[in-house]
């Protein structure tokens, strides 16, 4: 199999840049916003300009490969421009493009990597899955072709799949709270038989938002297949947590967001929660993000 070198695209290399741009937008004309006959206008500054931009990177395989990263808002990246040729497909090369824009994204500490893709494009949407992005909701009509839909797919560099190492930072997060703390105890072994239970149940997560190599954030997110609404599976969240010094930050919207977007690709048809009465404040965040209390909640002891 033969491998392909990806480098970075730089001042000077602007021909380079709009060959295979062109080449691009001619081999697969439904898979992007802009069109050949658009670009191939463009002076030889519009491609000089696009280098210089010092909040994007463009990176190239041979003539084979293509993809842009560029930085639009504080800690969000655009994942854009991806195209990798007919005779490299199947190479593994288009994976390692993502993984150029996740490095790249990382070291300018970016919270989260956007793209769209347009949804008949199955080769696409299957690599960003493997990748591990995940369908946000948001769609619309792509501009060059707009008898086609695209959707908006988001990967976090901030949310992850808890370690058993981040378990005494998860234990004092949700004890970090008068009501949780009577509840949870201390960090221990029951903790820790908890958590292997969690991991090896495949309609169980536990997760955790990680900043600069601090734990800042959990919850556990359980998918619930079920007889009623037809089948439908349920997201259940449950112990959402965020840091004291983080919070009205936007961190905890940006978390359950998330959560959503991970039910989404498990194809929940509702999310859930519940929330002790006390918290107030709680109950005015999930009300912001479109939770209705809907139904009256019972709980009882067995212990």
């Amino acid at each position: 199999m033969q491998e392909f070198t990806i480098e970075r695209l730089g001042p000077g290399d602007e021909d380079r840049l709009r060959e295979i741009r062109l080449h691009a937008l001619a081999d697969a004309p439904t898979a992007f916003a802009s069109t050949h006959d658009k670009e191939v206008a463009y002076p030889r500054d519009k491609w000089a300009e696009r280098l210089a931009d010092p909040d994007s990177a463009w990176f190239v395989a041979a003539d084979v490969g293509l993809v842009c990263a560029r930085q639009e808002h504080e800690g969000e990246v655009h994942l854009l421009s991806m195209w990798v040729a007919p005779r490299a497909r199947g190479t593994g090369l288009a994976g390692r493009l993502v993984d150029e824009v996740i490095a790249w994204s990382k070291a300018r500490e970016a919270h989260e990597i956007g793209l769209w893709a347009v949804d008949d494009n199955l080769d696409a949407r299957a690599l960003y899955a493997r990748k591990g992005f995940l369908p946000s909701g948001e769609v619309m009509a792509l501009p060059s072709h707009p008898e086609l839909m695209e959707s908006r797919y988001v990967l976090s560099l901030v949310f992850r799949t808890a370690r058993a190492d981040d378990l005494p930072a998860i234990v004092a997060l949700i004890t970090d709270d008068a009501i949780a703390a009577a509840r949870t105890g201390a960090y221990g072994e029951e903790h820790l038989a908890a958590f292997e239970d969690i991991e090896a149940d495949p309609n169980n997560e536990l997760i955790v938002a990680e900043l600069k190599g601090e734990v800042v954030g959990t919850m556990q997110l359980t998918y619930i297949p079920g007889i009623s609404r037809l089948g439908a599976t349920r997201l259940q969240v449950e112990a959402v947590r965020i840091a004291g010094h983080l919070r009205g930050q936007g961190w905890g919207r940006r978390m359950m967001e998330w959560a959503h977007a991970k039910g989404r690709a498990r194809g929940c048809a509702m999310v859930q929660l519940t929330s002790d009465k006390r918290r107030e404040d709680a109950h005015r965040f999930y009300r912001s993000l479109g939770y209705a209390q809907s139904h009256e909640g019972f709980k009882l002891q067995l212990d």
